[in-house]
Parts: C-alpha cells; structure tokens; sequence
C-alpha cells in the first residue's frame, strides 16, 4: 500500500514560468475581452478614489488651522463621495471579473471532458480515473483566482504604487526616499520567507491531490475491501496520508505565519525613520503637519501591493503547474479520431472482414497474429478459447476501440478507418461483461445509446430480455432512480438493463463479450429465446464461456495464441479429434457432470 501511496504522490512541485502556456491559457478569456476593459476603467477609477480619501483627509487637518466651518464639511462630503464611488466601481468591477472569469474555467473544463471523451481505450489503459478527476476539479479551480482577479489586482497594485511614488515624491522627495530606503531589506525578508513557503504550501496540494486519488480508488473497489476484510488495513493507509498532510499543512502554517511579523516589522522601521525626519523636517519648516500626515498614510498603504504581488507570483507559479497537468491532457493526441477525408459510413448490412489483422497493445507483444476470415451479414460468430487468447481484442478492433496494428478491418468492405467513427458506432451495440450503469432512472438507463425512443420501445426492449418483470416489481417501475454503478441491483439485473439497452439501438452489428456471465441458468434460457428473433439480420460477435450459448451459433471461431485455430459450427468442430473446441466442450462437460 506504501508503494501505491508514492505512485499517487508522484507529482512535480515546482513549474518554471511558461509564456507560451500562459498566454495560451488567457485565450480562454478573449471572449470576455469587453469585461477585462470594463473592469480595467473602474478599477482606475476606484484607484483613483482610495488615492483621494487620504489627501482628503489631509486638506481638512491643515484647514482646521484655518476655517473650520467653511472648508471641513465639504471636505467630509467629498471623502464620503469618493470611498462610495470607489465602493461601487470596486463592486461592479469584482462582479465582472468573476462572471468572465468562471465562464472562461467554465469553457476550459468543458474541453477538457470533452477531450478525455475523445480519447482512446489506450489513454485510459495508462491512467489512474483518480488523476484524470484531479486534473478536471482540481486543477481547473487552482486557475480561479488567476482568472477572475488575481491579473486584474496585480495591474491595480502596481499602478497603485507607482501613483503612490509619484505623489509621495512631489509633497516631500526627501522623505519620500528615507522611508523607503528599508525596500532592499523587505524585499530580501519577502522572497526568502515566500520562497519556503510556495514549496511548503506546494506540498500540502500534492498531498490533497494523494487522498483524493486514494479516496477515488478506495471507494470505487470497496466491494473488493469488504470481500478481502481489508478494512483496517485501508483505514491505515488513509490514516496515514491523513496525518502526513495535517503535517505538512502545519508546516506551512508555521513558516506562513512568520511572514506577516516580518513584513510589518520592516514596514515600522520605514514609519519610524519618517516620523523621525519628519519632525526635525516639521522643527525647520520645511514640512507641514498635513503632508507629513499624508506621507505616513501612503507610504503605509504602499507596503501593501508589494505582498500581493508576491503572493500573486508565488500563485501563479502553483497555477503553472495545474497548467501544465491539464495542457498535457489537451495535448494529448486521441489514438483512434477521424482521418482527414473520412466519409459518413452509409446504412451497413453487416458484413465484417479481418484482413490479415496483427495487433499489439504496446508494439512489443502480439496479441493477434496475421488473422484473416470473413463475416456474411446476419451471422452469429462465437469467439471461443483461453483467457488472453485475443477474443475480447477481435471484437475492439471491429468496434475500433483500437486500431490494428497491421493489416484492415472491412465493415461492408469500408475500411473503419476511412470512414467516421460516430457514423460507425452508431450502427453497432457492445455489451461488456463488466455491465455499466449510471446514475438516474431505469428508462434513461435503457435509452442510453438511442435518446429519441419512446417509452414503448423501451419497455418493448426490456420485455423481449425479459427485464420487465423484476423492473416492475420495483417500486417505481422504470422510473425507479438506480444509484451509481446501479449498487442497488443485482450483477444480473445490471447485465439485463445492459442487454435491453444495447438492443433498443437496433444495430446491424452486435457484440456481446461475456454478456451472459452473470445470469442464471433459466434466465439465460429465456434470453436464447429472445436472442434466436433478435439476432436474425443482424451480424452478432458472442464472447462466452458457456456451451449453450454458442453451440446454435452460424459460426465458432476458436481463438488460441493469437490466431484463428479452428472455424466452423459445432457439429463440425465437435467431431474433429483432438480438436481445441472439442477439448473445451469435453472439459466442461466433465466440470458439470462433476457438480451433479
């Protein structure tokens, strides 16, 4: 469990800045271009505003010396104009800049699904669901702040410190200079504290990104926990991550909570040293008590963006990495896509043709060997043979889940990868073995692969493999809401919803891998019946274990090392001594005459 823990924590803490990759990812917010401006004006003027407010405040401290009640009252007026207008285009722009930047995560998210959609059997086959998870909730939030504000704050602070350079030089240079003459040291303080803690504060988000591909991992085989009594044991292990975060976060905590100290230690030396000038400056005339006054108000408020902006660097150097982790998903090309040209496949009989197809999975091992035959439309195939044979693989290539790795596979003599994929698919229906159920009702379950039928045909679908009944029994029927991976029903129902639903799509080709693995003998009987009406003008693949299943089929194709070794129906195949079918039917024979 140690060594999974490590493979899970297997992620780069650190990304150097990429332009390329960051302009790319603001592309994303072109569309709201208008927004940025908008906000861009208000953020000025809401700048604009907090800049007033002190010299405002100023101007009523030196006309106390003067007329009281001329002056101070539309000075106090003008202060309260200023902070509400400020307000209000800070609010408004808040506002903007949220709303552009959650549609613009919004569309990003959206490619990135659709793009892991796209994606082949192979890409899947090399990743974790709990690391694709990460990468489509995770990451895709570790770019909000960046979108909606973070871009927008880091103009406003450094317009706002040059604004505030510029007054605080024309009231008094000299002491404009003294105050800040600590920068060197502050900077020097910031960039080695905020250094320690990007890496500290990395790791507590590698450790997050740990639990919750363990969380993914654990919850999805918890059957498997149950059956196996590893409770315990997976409490441990997530004990064990558990605490290795709380550590690492209080790490980060400790080192965070240095930071703040610093900062305001420096910035009092800065204060300290202009209220010492500052009065000999005020004991020589040189300085007025309100400019003095001012001074301290700015230069207070410029120590401020000078944390952002570091804050704003060490995010976006976090933000890189979930960049990058979710570019190289986009970027990752799709095995099986559309060849440039590809045609709409037209309404297909159902003829299937293996042309001297050899595949491998990772171009080392050969799964199928030169393998030729050719299908009639409206045959029955069974695939018949040792595990690892290369059964299941025969029917992926057919429904192009891969592509050969030599040779074609003809569909009505088009080659699959000449013509487009949904054209394709769209005329054929797969059932696994492993029956997939999502979360919603019965009927939506069953109208999966065809939205358009209507409710007839879907109970019409379900009666012919004779689900009805149990459905019925339910407490809402078909409208009966099934939770995810349908936990609440039986393997054999869920195989039952499977079979309806790949029915109801009315293909010409079938494919059925083990569909029948999971039922029992008399339901098995009922769906043979069924099968022996449905399957006819349709060209049917059956991948089973089970002699019933396959001896009426047209044609038992007997797959062993890769190859085709026997081809045939059964009565053909039975009577050849020491043939490979007739060895498995004596073996299972021999197993059921064991049982009784």
């Amino acid at each position: 469990m140690a060594k999974v823990i490590r493979q899970l924590d297997d992620e780069a803490l650190e990304k150097p800045f990429n332009k390329k990759q960051f302009f790319r990812l603001l592309t994303y917010m072109r569309p709201y271009l208008k927004n940025v401006i908008f906000s861009l004006v208000l953020m000025v003027i809401a700048m604009g505003c907090s800049l007033a407010s002190p010299f405002l405040m100023s101007r009523a401290i030196g006309d106390l010396q003067e007329s009281f009640f001329d002056y101070i009252p539309w000075l106090l007026a003008g202060m309260v104009a200023v902070a509400a207008v400020g307000a209000l285009c800070t609010r408004q722009r808040i506002r903007w800049m949220d709303t552009a930047g959650r549609k613009a995560l919004s569309k990003l998210r959206e490619d990135l699904f659709r793009h892991i959609q796209s994606m082949s059997f192979s890409f899947f086959d090399t990743r974790s669901a709990g690391k694709l998870l990460v990468r489509v909730i995770n990451d895709v939030n570790s770019l909000n702040d960046l979108f909606t504000n973070g871009i927008v704050n880091v103009l406003i602070d450094c317009m706002t410190m040059l604004m505030l350079i510029i007054i605080m030089l024309i009231v008094n240079w000299k002491l404009t200079l003294i105050g800040m003459c600590i920068i060197p040291l502050l900077l020097f303080i910031l960039f080695k504290l905020k250094r320690v803690m990007r890496l500290r504060w990395q790791r507590v988000r590698v450790k997050n990104s740990t639990m919750n591909g363990y969380l993914h991992e654990s919850l999805t085989g918890m059957r498997v926990t149950g059956a196996f009594v590893r409770e315990d044991e997976n409490a441990d292990s997530f004990k064990e991550i558990n605490h290795d975060i709380r550590r690492r976060w209080m790490k980060a905590v400790t080192i965070n909570n240095l930071f703040w100290p610093a900062l305001d230690l420096t910035g009092t030396l800065g204060t300290i040293l202009v209220y010492i000038f500052g009065v000999r400056f005020m004991g020589q005339g040189t300085l007025e008590l309100e400019n003095m006054l001012l001074l301290l108000w700015y230069l207070g408020r410029f120590w401020e963006p000078l944390n952002t902006l570091s804050n704003f660097y060490n995010n976006l150097l976090s933000a890189m990495a979930s960049m990058e982790r979710i570019f190289e998903i986009l970027d990752t090309p799709a095995d099986i896509q559309d060849q440039e040209g590809a045609q709409p496949l037209p309404p297909i009989n159902g003829r299937v043709t293996f042309d001297h197809v050899t595949f491998s999975y990772d171009n080392e091992k050969i799964v199928l060997k030169d393998v030729s035959f050719d299908i009639p439309a409206g045959q029955t195939i069974a695939l018949v043979g040792p595990t690892g044979a290369g059964k299941s693989t025969v029917v992926n290539l057919i429904s192009r889940f891969y592509d050969v790795t030599d040779g074609r596979v003809l569909i009505d003599g088009h080659d699959i990868r000449d013509v487009q994929l949904q054209s394709m698919r769209k005329q054929m229906s797969v059932m696994m073995q492993d029956s997939f159920i999502f979360s919603g009702t019965i009927m939506d379950n069953i109208r999966y692969g065809r939205l358009d039928a209507t409710d007839e045909e879907v109970i019409q679908a379900a009666k012919t493999v004779h689900a009805h009944d149990f459905i019925m029994q339910m407490q809402k029927g078909y409208q009966t809401e099934v939770n995810e991976r349908g936990s609440s029903l039986s393997q054999g129902q869920k195989q039952l919803i499977s079979f309806a639903r790949a029915l109801l799509n009315d293909p010409k080709i079938l494919i059925l891998d083990e569909a029948t693995s999971s039922i029992d003998t008399r339901t098995e009987m009922l769906i043979q019946k069924a099968l022996d009406v449905l399957l006819k003008g349709r060209t049917s693949f059956v991948i089973a274990h089970r002699l019933s299943t396959i001896r009426n089929a047209d044609c038992i194709m007997v797959v062993q090392d890769g190859r085709i070794a026997e081809q045939g129906n059964h009565e053909a195949l039975i009577k050849l001594p020491g043939g490979h079918y007739r060895g498995l039917c004596e073996a299972q024979y021999r197993f059921m005459a064991g049982d009784e």
